[in-house]
């Protein structure tokens, strides 16, 4: 439950500091600095998590009886 409590408070952070004056302010990109830092947050936050995990890509394929054929062509 602490945890929610923490994730809460951030989570309503940003919304207080963007009350600032100096975070209306114009910032990079057409976003407010207050903006800019938010999104700055929450990429770090999305490059913090962790990454999932790889498909195997070495599963064989179905690979046939080992001759090659083209399409309208008689054996």
């Amino acid at each position: 439950m602490p945890r929610r409590v923490a994730r809460a408070i951030l989570l309503t952070l940003p919304f207080a500091l963007a009350a600032c004056s100096s975070d209306s302010d114009p910032g990079p990109g057409g976003v407010t600095k207050g903006e800019a830092r938010q999104l700055d947050d929450a990429a770090r936050m999305l490059d913090s998590r962790p990454r999932p995990p790889l498909v195997d890509a070495t599963v064989p394929a179905d690979i046939g009886d080992g001759e090659a054929s083209v399409p309208g062509q008689k054996k």
